[in-house]
């Protein structure tokens, strides 16, 4: 029995930069204390973004996050482009926010590993 105690599987540990594989391994373990935050404006959320994520934004990310979210919430965020991710993740850091991770890569990292992408558009 002591032999498997170091065996026990944990999921991934909250970084300040992750990548879409770590977040994936997070969901399937199924963590349901996290939230995953889409940056990029309506019109692209719509298109395609990452199954579960809510749209929040850049102009509109702080205050819409501020009265939905707990400060100490998991929250990954991703944007169009690494840096607009990282702009977004230093907003909500300077509001309070504990813990943000940023997703490298965002949606087109999800897509290139064939994770699941939700569209809100009408076909």
């Amino acid at each position: 029995m002591a032999q498997f105690l170091g065996m026990i599987p944990t999921p991934p540990p909250f970084k300040d930069k992750s990548l879409v594989f770590e977040l994936k391994s997070r969901l399937d373990w199924g963590e349901p204390a996290l939230t995953i935050i889409d940056a990029r404006d309506r019109t692209e959320f719509n298109f395609r973004h990452i199954l579960g994520a809510i749209p929040m934004p850049l102009q509109e990310l702080v205050n819409r996050a501020k009265s939905s979210l707990e400060n100490s919430r998991d929250i990954y965020i991703y944007g169009e482009t690494d840096e607009e991710t990282a702009i977004a993740a230093s907003l909500l850091r300077n509001a309070g926010f504990q813990n943000v991770s940023e997703l490298r890569g965002g949606v087109a990292a999800w897509r290139a590993l064939d994770y699941p992408v939700s569209s809100s558009q009408a076909v």
